[in-house]
């Protein structure tokens, strides 16, 4: 598939989808959000990919919505409205549920719905100058799609600040309450992410996939006779599958697991990679 504001390159075994509006910042309309849920498919269903990292070219991550975008959405009835923000909570859905491990890489701006991305992927790995603004209410409007996820990441207290406030904060502050998980100067942004992918393909693929799935089962759960049953049968399931007899045997035989074999990145792959292959 040709994409319009994509650009996607896989190697060794990752994935890396690149926001490519830098003109606008990576500001996404409904043809980025179309493209993105896409790509984001068509990676979780190929058997050669076993992580994505995504990224934006240029001087942003991304800067929130387009404002052409926006303008159009003023026009809208509200039935063309609520299709609108459809399409935008299945992309950010679509990102959270993958069986795949996601990685964003942030670097300068990222507002806004940018910042939705960022808490949609399970790992965020930002740039020391990288900036952050829910800027909604501004606008007189409420972070409603991203909500569920930033608000998972950050947690409700600084939620309550920063969904409220729209003030920016800096990359130290978004590391401080948990939106990124590390912080790189932006010349080793790529080396600590090519580390975190290391260590993401020495996992198992299918048990990284029930991982995340027990995530979202466990989160926000009572923990009751239900959770309880739940998880044992899961751990069950999963010593029992191809993958799991594999893991113990290779840590009793002091081997690698078959899924490690291929061992880490050759190279950096989150580097800007030209055209390269389509994820």
């Amino acid at each position: 598939m040709k994409y319009q504001t994509l650009q996607l390159a896989a190697q060794h075994g990752i994935g890396v989808i690149w926001m490519n509006r830098p003109e606008v910042r990576n500001a996404f309309n409904e043809v980025m959000i179309a493209e993105l849920m896409q790509a984001f498919q068509s990676a979780d269903a190929d058997d050669g990919i076993r992580a994505v990292v995504l990224a934006g070219h240029g001087p942003a991550f991304c800067a929130g919505a387009d404002l052409n975008w926006m303008k159009k959405m003023a026009g809208y009835s509200l039935k063309e409205n609520h299709a609108d923000a459809m399409q935008l909570a299945t992309m950010l859905h679509t990102i959270y549920t993958m069986k795949k491990p996601t990685i964003a890489r942030v670097h300068g701006p990222a507002f806004a719905g940018g910042m939705g991305l960022v808490a949609a992927c399970d790992i965020a790995i930002a740039a020391q100058e990288a900036e952050f603004c829910l800027s909604e209410v501004k606008l007189g409007l409420i972070a409603a799609t991203i909500g569920p996820y930033v608000v998972a990441a950050m947690g409700e207290r600084y939620a309550r600040r920063y969904f409220l406030s729209a003030e920016r904060f800096t990359a130290a502050e978004a590391f401080r309450i948990g939106l990124v998980h590390d912080l790189a100067p932006v010349e080793d942004l790529d080396m600590t992410v090519n580390a975190m992918l290391a260590h993401l393909l020495a996992a198992s693929p299918a048990a990284i996939a029930a991982s995340k799935e027990l995530i979202r089962a466990v989160a926000r759960a009572p923990i009751d006779q239900k959770m309880v049953v739940d998880t044992a049968t899961r751990i069950a399931v999963v010593r029992a599958s191809v993958d799991g007899k594999e893991g113990i045997r290779s840590f009793l035989e002091k081997r690698k697991p078959a899924w490690a074999e291929s061992g880490k990145p050759q190279k950096p792959t989150a580097k800007k990679a030209g055209k390269g292959k389509k994820a």
